[in-house]
């Protein structure tokens, strides 16, 4: 219990990646085929045309390995006080969180780039706590 009072702010922010990450991750392999159909409409008018399926196995990729580190940051928190992989996991979730604005600004959905920024803010103070 001393470790979680101790570090109850990045805690609480490494759960929220996680659980951002890991059922975004979910959701794509759930339901792929709905997930590429209304990304390749998304995104038919951009660069990206052609290439939807493979950048959205990547994004796949980084989610659940951003959420898997943290969550795995989490109890390195509650049993050692310190979390090297949940700081490489919000590293991680940072980097991820730019791929999904990025596209959000290629395919000029503003207010979807908008949504991106409301989630990095949080990453961004973790990642400040930690260093």
């Amino acid at each position: 219990m001393e470790n979680f009072t101790a570090h109850a702010a990045q805690i609480i922010l490494l759960a929220f990646l996680s659980i951002t990450f890991l059922q975004s991750g979910v959701d794509k392999v759930m339901d792929w085929k709905g997930n590429l159909s209304w990304l390749n409409d998304h995104f038919s008018q951009t660069p990206f045309k052609g290439m939807v399926a493979l950048l959205l196995g990547v994004i796949l990729f980084f989610e659940v390995v951003s959420g898997t580190l943290c969550a795995v940051g989490i109890f390195q928190f509650l049993f050692d006080g310190n979390s090297p992989i949940g700081f490489y996991g919000t590293i991680l979730s940072a980097i991820t969180l730019l791929m999904l604005l990025l596209g959000q600004r290629v395919a000029k959905d503003y207010a979807g780039a908008q949504t991106i920024v409301v989630y990095f803010i949080p990453t961004v103070f973790l990642l400040y706590l930690m260093q």
